[in-house]
């Protein structure tokens, strides 16, 4: 299969295109810049920035026709939304959900023509769970998987599937960026969140190797659901939301994570 990966520059992104192209696919793997992928393994590099639709008109022509798409781009900054920019708020959505609309936009028409193709969006535990100081990564996140879940309803009828990957806190993470601090009346708040991954994953984050394995694993899978968690933390924390109502919910993880704010 001949496999676009959007943000292959690092972490889950080269990781995915190092797992696919062990297993014999065509990678062709895109970030913003040329430089930023020279040590990932693929075939084929070429930029693409998600924000800009003529960049990804120009990508897709060179890459050719294609099977899937693993649309991984994504940025993070953590805050208070108090006074959170909301300019830097729409930035969050326009590369971490519109990002991928942009891209999925631009191949349904062939696919949907030729009766195949798979989707996959890499959302996150933060798609299914809000936590304090990520609301806009989180409601980006929330909006990708809405716009996956719609997806999947209107493109399967067509032969293409959608798989939303749901990884939780991974080793690397994401690339570091300007945090918002905020009023420093949130400073305490944010001392009280700072090691929540640690708690959540006490034998160490879920490496990039395991979610590009799901993620590899989702493309080759016909049977693949629609949303598939990697790591313990992710599966413990969304099995535990499924269960309880929201005040139980909001219970169990402030006495989890002693957070007393």
């Amino acid at each position: 299969m001949r496999i676009l990966i959007t943000g292959a520059a690092r972490a889950i992104g080269s990781a995915a295109a190092a797992e696919l192209s062990n297993r014999g696919h065509e990678v062709v793997a895109t970030a913003r810049s040329l430089f930023d992928l020279r040590d990932v393994a693929a075939e084929r590099k070429l930029e693409l920035d998600v924000r800009d639709a003529a960049s990804i008109g120009s990508a897709l022509r060179e890459a050719g026709e294609l099977d899937a798409v693993v649309n991984n781009a994504a940025i993070h900054t953590a805050g208070p939304l108090e006074d959170f920019p909301v300019e830097r708020v729409a930035e969050i959505f326009d590369t971490n959900c519109l990002g991928a609309l942009r891209v999925v936009q631009a191949v349904a028409p062939e696919w949907r023509a030729r009766g195949a193709g798979v989707v996959v969006n890499v959302s996150s535990i933060q798609g299914r769970v809000s936590t304090p100081l990520s609301g806009p990564y989180a409601a980006s996140k929330f909006a990708l998987e809405a716009i996956s879940e719609t997806l999947h309803y209107e493109l399967g009828h067509f032969g293409i599937r959608v798989v939303i990957v749901e990884p939780g806190y991974t080793d690397p993470g994401m690339k570091p960026s300007e945090p918002h601090r905020g009023p420093a009346a949130y400073d305490e708040l944010t001392e009280q969140w700072s090691g929540a991954d640690a708690t959540l994953s006490p034998a160490g984050r879920t490496g990039c190797e395991v979610v590009a394995r799901a993620i590899a694993d989702a493309i080759e899978d016909p049977a693949a659901p629609l949303r598939v968690p990697v790591g313990d933390d992710a599966a413990l924390v969304l099995s535990v939301r499924r269960e309880l109502d929201d005040a139980a919910f909001e219970a169990a993880m402030r006495a989890t994570l002693k957070l007393t704010w």
